[in-house]
């Protein structure tokens, strides 16, 4: 990168974060779909999920976006106390 002038290199950075920050959504919804999948579905898919399932996966995906959640804020807590 540092045969590029200033402003292209900053274009690539930011281009960089964003990118990185779309592939850490893609593996939290990957290991949520997952995680979930394998904790509420428990007979064969058809073309409906049961009363049960559905409420498992509502319940299940809460939890990981509370908890997702609360993690980043403490991250951040913890980044703003270290500053």
């Amino acid at each position: 990168m540092e045969k590029f002038d200033e402003a292209t290199q900053k274009e690539l950075s930011t281009f960089l974060e964003k990118e990185q920050a779309q592939a850490k959504i893609n593996s939290s919804i990957h290991t949520l779909t997952n995680m979930c999948w394998t904790k509420c579905i428990t007979g064969t898919p058809s073309t409906r999920f049961s009363h049960g399932e559905e409420r498992c996966l509502a319940n299940c995906v809460e939890r990981f976006l509370d908890t997702s959640l609360f993690m980043v804020k403490r991250i951040e807590e913890q980044r703003v106390q270290a500053s």
